[in-house]
């Protein structure tokens, strides 16, 4: 019998209910992402109020608990009952959906919030959250919590104690403490180290601003102010480059629209490293205004190319990616009514600014060069240039060679590539494994209905000291390349990849960590997409089988072993695993390949700056500051410490 549908069926979520019910919608997931996202909320609306001339300092308190404490001294929240709520602004700010006074351009020039849920979201998914606010010489205080209904329900942002007037006070803005829902967010929690690189990030992009963070259980305070800004910002994360000259190009400008900082460099690497930020916002997926930049650059140096002559009249310009090569930008601009496209705010789209972007940098790097003392670091740019317009001349015919030679069907991927038999790319998955011995071990105990596997001959070349052209030119990488089906550099089309899950299997010792380092760099050079859409894994192999009468256990790493052998008792073997060539090929299906058991780490890239410094100081040319940072982070007497470095 049909149910029936009347409007007796239809669920009205009042106030929050519909962020706890959904909380992906406003947050993008319950994950660690999620957890923090809650946190930059609050931070981004005190930033804001520094940002627009308010202030100049915010303080951030991890607590023991989990919980924490953002301060700022902005104007406050204002506390005057709102004429057609009847209630605080203080309430509504925290209670109500798309309240604010970022849709006031009076308010605020800039903002970081766009959906003007911030606050209200926050509250929503905290166990609890209290608020002081310093304001025309009074303090005010009020909480909320989440509370239980008659029908066992839980309603989050539930208005605990009222505003209230608690003294007097010679200080303005405002402070909030809260404490994440673990029903909502479960074992995920803030965490000090993602914190504090977003801070740091912050007072690089906001020059002058002071932020504070303390930590109860370090118990050392950080201040993070950068006098210099993005000029700072650049020669953190070109620390392990070689810089081509200095000081770098800075160039500022604005308009009733928007205000543009930019930050150039130029250093001896071949990668392009562009980040770029609205409203302090981290742009991963670019948008209008980097496309702006881009032909804003172009323009401007092909210009200044010939008038010094350095293009002749009978040559054709360069093109922007030759202006590219080994570029370090920092790019932020702050403007009001954006347009991003996506809840996640990764990608600029209002069209407007491409335009206007291109025209500041185009007449800023113009008038640059304009000067005489100047002229210098033209001349090594449109060099470098040059030089690259060649490789990528020799880069294009490598490509058309490596289409002919590495097609799957090719005699070159004979006893090196095994396909799957499944048609559908989502389901299917792709091995890559060093070695013919590991590699026959991981095609005997394949599910070979989705699971194809790709044996290197040696490890591949090191991507981030290599151009496209040398890239495409070594053997390893053109048969990962035909593989995957997906194109190199510009020509990477994801759409056309053949397998969602590229899993880099490798032994758990020191050259394996190194060949998935060499195989990350070169994603994340050349296959960017690959990495931030989510389709590389790396494959956790054991480390030892331990067996006593016919029980067996796998263990995964060296602080596990003490706790299964004490299990164990007396009377156990143990068998310690090299590499993947002395497992036979059930027990890698059985621990490393079978999806019901194994574990897989997905790469993710979440802070795209930090990543960057992260390849070039482990891949690049500087050993001294390659050695610093081994030193702070490996011990190399510990197996699992290999795996932190792609976890920094």
């Amino acid at each position: 019998m049909r149910k029936s549908y009347d409007s007796k069926d239809l669920v009205v979520l009042e106030g929050l209910d519909a962020v706890r019910l959904r909380p992906g919608m406003y947050i993008g997931s319950t994950g660690s992402k999620g957890v923090h996202h809650i946190l930059w909320e609050i931070v981004d609306n005190s930033i804001d109020e520094i940002s627009n001339g308010f202030g100049d300092s915010v303080w951030v308190n991890l607590h023991e608990d989990g919980s924490i404490t953002v301060e700022d001294n902005g104007r406050g929240i204002p506390v005057d009952i709102h004429p057609t709520y009847k209630i605080s602004g203080a309430e509504l700010v925290f209670t109500k959906l798309h309240a604010g006074g970022k849709f006031d351009s009076s308010n605020y020039n800039y903002s970081g919030g766009l959906h003007g849920v911030g606050a209200s979201v926050t509250n929503a998914l905290s166990e609890y959250l209290e608020a002081t606010i310093c304001r025309n010489g009074k303090m005010y205080k009020i909480s909320f919590k989440c509370a239980m209904d008659k029908k066992k329900k839980i309603h989050g942002g539930v208005l605990d104690k009222k505003l209230t007037e608690v003294g007097k006070t010679d200080k303005t803005g405002t402070t909030v403490t809260f404490l994440p829902d673990k029903r909502i967010f479960g074992e995920n929690v803030l965490e000090a180290g993602v914190i504090k690189k977003r801070l740091k990030e912050l007072a690089f992009l906001n020059k002058g601003l002071n932020l504070y963070f303390k930590d109860d259980k370090e118990g050392i305070e950080h201040k993070y102010c950068f006098q210099s800004g993005l000029i700072d910002f650049l020669n953190y994360l070109n620390d392990a480059k070689l810089s081509l000259f200095k000081p770098y190009i800075y160039i500022e400008d604005e308009n009733e629209r928007l205000k543009m900082h930019l930050a150039i460099s130029y250093t001896d690497s071949y990668a392009e490293s562009v980040f770029s930020y609205v409203n302090n916002i981290p742009t991963t997926e670019g948008g209008t205004h980097e496309v702006g930049f881009k032909s804003g650059l172009t323009k401007a140096m092909n210009e200044v190319a010939r008038k010094l002559n350095l293009i002749k009249a009978k040559e054709e310009n360069l093109i922007s990616d030759d202006f590219r090569e080994g570029i370090s930008v920092i790019l932020s601009i702050k403007m009001r009514d954006i347009e991003f496209e996506g809840q996640t705010k990764t990608k600029l789209g209002n069209p407007e600014v491409k335009g206007i972007v291109e025209n500041m940098v185009y007449t800023g790097l113009v008038r640059f060069f304009d000067k005489k003392e100047n002229v210098k670091i033209a001349n090594i740019i449109i060099d470098k240039a040059k030089n690259a317009c060649k490789a990528r001349v020799a880069a294009k015919h490598a490509k058309e060679v490596a289409r002919a030679k590495n097609s799957i069907e090719s005699s070159s991927l004979i006893g090196k590539f095994a396909h799957c038999t499944g048609k559908n790319a989502e389901l299917n998955e792709l091995f890559i494994v060093e070695g013919q011995s590991a590699g026959g071990t991981v095609k005997q105990g394949r599910d070979r209905r989705f699971q194809a596997v790709l044996s290197l001959r040696g490890k591949p070349l090191n991507a981030e000291k290599k151009r496209l052209d040398q890239v495409l030119s070594n053997e390893e990488f053109r048969l990962i390349i035909a593989s995957l089906g997906a194109g190199i550099g510009d020509d990477f089309n994801i759409k056309n990849l053949k397998y969602h899950k590229v899993v880099i299997l490798s032994d758990a010792d020191q050259d394996g960590a190194h060949i998935r380092a060499i195989l990350i760099t070169f994603f994340f050079r050349y296959m960017r997409e690959l990495i931030s859409s989510g389709h590389v894994y790396i494959a956790l192999p054991p480390l030892y089988r331990v067996e006593k009468r016919g029980n067996i256990e796998y263990v995964y790493s060296d602080k596990e072993l003490p706790e299964v052998l004490k299990r164990f008792g007396k009377g156990y073997s143990i068998q310690r695993y090299k590499g993947l060539g002395e497992m036979e090929s059930e027990q890698l299906w059985e621990t490393t390949m079978d999806p019901e058991k194994r574990t897989l780490v997905r790469v993710g890239i979440d802070d795209i700056a930090n990543a960057e410094l992260s390849i070039t100081t482990l891949m690049g040319n500087d050993i001294d500051a390659r050695k610093v940072y081994l030193s702070q982070y490996v011990d190399f007497n510990k197996d699992d410490d290999f795996m932190k470095i792609e976890g920094k």
